[in-house]
């Protein structure tokens, strides 16, 4: 047939019992716990490293493009300089 049966696997489980002792055996499903964890933390810390590294980036690029990094943008409306008279408009005559 080829296959493993649930029979299989039971004696197999036992004989890791009888082998690494039911106490040593949880010890190291709680050590694989630990390092799956472990990775997973790894993995987001990484994906924050990431996040950062981008913003800080993007920072800088809008920075480098508007030539000032760092200040905020003026849009304060300007006065206009009022010594020069306004230009003729087209239904005004000469």
């Amino acid at each position: 047939m080829g296959g493993f049966s649930i029979w299989h696997i039971l004696i197999f489980a036992i004989i890791l019992l009888l082998l690494f002792g039911g106490n040593r055996f949880s010890a190291m499903m709680g050590d694989v716990a630990k390092g799956l964890k472990s990775f997973k933390q790894g993995m987001a810390d990484e994906d924050e490293d990431k996040r950062q590294r981008y913003d800080e980036h993007r920072r800088s690029e809008q920075a480098r493009q508007i030539g000032r990094p760092d200040e905020p943008i003026d849009v304060t409306p300007r006065r206009e300089d009022t010594a020069a008279p306004p230009p003729p408009r087209d239904d005004q005559a000469h």
